[in-house]
């Protein structure tokens, strides 16, 4: 960022917003923003309590159990719909239709079809990750040289070696900017699966804090959930751009 013809460092732009905070919540506007010192003290507060701890557990299982079976399965699935055009016509209308349907309405189905608990959560999660990762994959194999499958063949390559061999890391950048988009995706799916599905992790939290209009608590679990997410986006999109070479490549 630029100002006045200076070029600020990186991240500039946070430390502007959060001083605009602070002022807001000093000047005592709204109730519903607090200043910003009062929730980072708030947050230090609340960090080492078992209730934050036994809500971070049960949100980053749920979380990472989400994200995991959404790059294992919607990796694969966008590269073979990528190889195959019968499976891609197949497949790619309902990857479309999920992409952009409002998920939320499937979590009442969701519900009476696995239950209250967990694993519900988890599916949600899965959902909101997987339709990315499936539709970037499937362009990285798109772009691919058809050259460099070709003479895979010619050397013997079978369709398993073509496929973790040449698929996969032609396609890689690709797959990274799915990944990185659809871990975004997952912090919504689970948040919304513990505050609809099961009262549990940072939903329960954000559930008793707001009922009970305690916007300090509120905030320093939005702030601690909104830097995780911040934290992980920014490292995958550091491996996507180490892996951009290959972009290039193909």
């Amino acid at each position: 960022m630029t100002v006045f013809g200076y070029r600020l460092p990186g991240m500039s732009s946070l430390l502007l917003w959060a001083l605009l905070w602070e002022i807001v919540g000093r000047t005592g506007w709204t109730f519903f923003i607090p200043p910003l010192s009062d929730v980072l003290i708030t947050l230090f507060e609340v960090i080492g309590t078992p209730a934050f701890l036994k809500a971070m557990y049960e949100t980053a299982y749920a979380f990472f159990a989400g994200v995991f079976f959404a790059v294992i399965i919607g990796i694969p699935v966008g590269i073979l719909i990528g190889k195959s055009r019968l499976l891609d016509e197949l497949i790619l209308p309902w990857v479309n239709i999920f992409l952009s349907a409002p998920l939320t309405a499937l979590v009442p189905v969701l519900m009476v079809l696995f239950g209250f608990g967990m694993k519900s959560i988890i599916i949600t999660t899965t959902l909101f990750a997987i339709w990315i990762i499936i539709l970037n994959s499937r362009a990285g194999v798109k772009q691919i040289n058809r050259s460099l499958v070709d003479m895979a063949r010619s050397f013997g390559a079978t369709p398993m070696d073509a496929f973790f061999k040449i698929y996969f890391w032609a396609a890689l950048p690709e797959i990274l900017g799915g990944v990185r988009i659809g871990v975004i995706r997952a912090v919504k799916g689970v948040i919304i699966g513990q505050l609809l599905i099961s009262i549990v992790g940072f939903g329960a939290l954000f559930e008793l804090y707001s009922n009970n209009f305690m916007m300090k608590h509120f905030w320093a679990v939005l702030i601690v959930l909104f830097a995780v997410a911040f934290t992980m986006s920014e490292f995958l999109a550091y491996l996507e751009r180490r892996v951009s070479y290959y972009a290039a490549s193909r």
